[in-house]
């Protein structure tokens, strides 16, 4: 399935906060559009993610990095509801798995919390990273930090927890109001894109290493599935 039909079905609805968007007329927005382009096309999601010829790598992490923050805003926006301090009173994914927050402000060491709490941290959070134009530079002329990243590795890693949450704690939300498909494309390309530049550890993909392998076709530990 297109990623414009993932827009548009998640448009119909509220969104989780105001979607960040690149200034027309930059490089990244026209690599934004060619990404965009090749998705919509409906190109098989393994090569899309890799980097265009010619082009930095940096500037399409960084695209990625934004595309995947709104994305995820629009997919966790479907369940915030039904996502409480009551029914998830820790940021989880199932038994095994929990998540602690930790941002050297604030909370300085990792700290147990419901998961709508971490979620609005973790949104607030990479935010305020994306906007920092010391870590993405809005122009060309100015470099990419060498922390930039890592920095991504963070985000990404961060943001796949969301995914995790969502899967396992509220797929029958996502299944009864039709978004499976959508969200199974959205995750697809977000795995195939964080495996091809290895930005998310093998350890952090493993709570949903076996819905993987479903969606995917097979799950590898050290590469891509394929």
């Amino acid at each position: 399935m297109a990623l414009s039909g993932f827009v548009e079905f998640f448009q119909k609805g509220k969104t989780f906060r105001p979607k960040k968007s690149f200034q027309p007329g930059t490089l990244r927005y026209s690599l934004h559009k060619q990404a965009q382009a090749s998705l919509n096309a409906g190109v098989n999601l393994r090569s899309v993610v890799q980097l265009p010829e010619g082009e930095d790598l940096n500037d399409w992490i960084a695209v990625h990095v934004v595309d995947f923050f709104n994305r995820v805003n629009l997919i966790y926006g479907t369940v915030s509801e039904y996502c409480t301090a009551i029914t998830c009173p820790t940021m989880s994914g199932g038994p095994k798995f929990e998540y602690l927050w930790a941002d050297r402000d604030k909370y300085k060491k990792p700290t147990p919390l419901p998961a709508p709490q971490y979620v609005s941290l973790l949104m607030d959070w990479i935010e305020s990273q994306i906007n920092n134009e010391t870590l993405f530079p809005v122009s060309t002329d100015v470099p990419f930090p060498k922390t930039f990243i890592s920095m991504c590795r963070k985000i990404l890693t961060r943001l796949f927890r969301v995914f995790v949450h969502v899967y396992i704690h509220h797929f029958d939300r996502i299944v009864a109001i039709g978004a499976e498909p959508h969200v199974n494309t959205c995750y697809k390309h977000f795995y195939y894109f964080v495996r091809e530049f290895d930005l998310v550890s093998s350890k952090e993909l493993e709570p949903l290493k076996e819905m993987t392998s479903h969606i995917c076709g097979d799950y590898q530990a050290s590469a891509p599935c394929s």
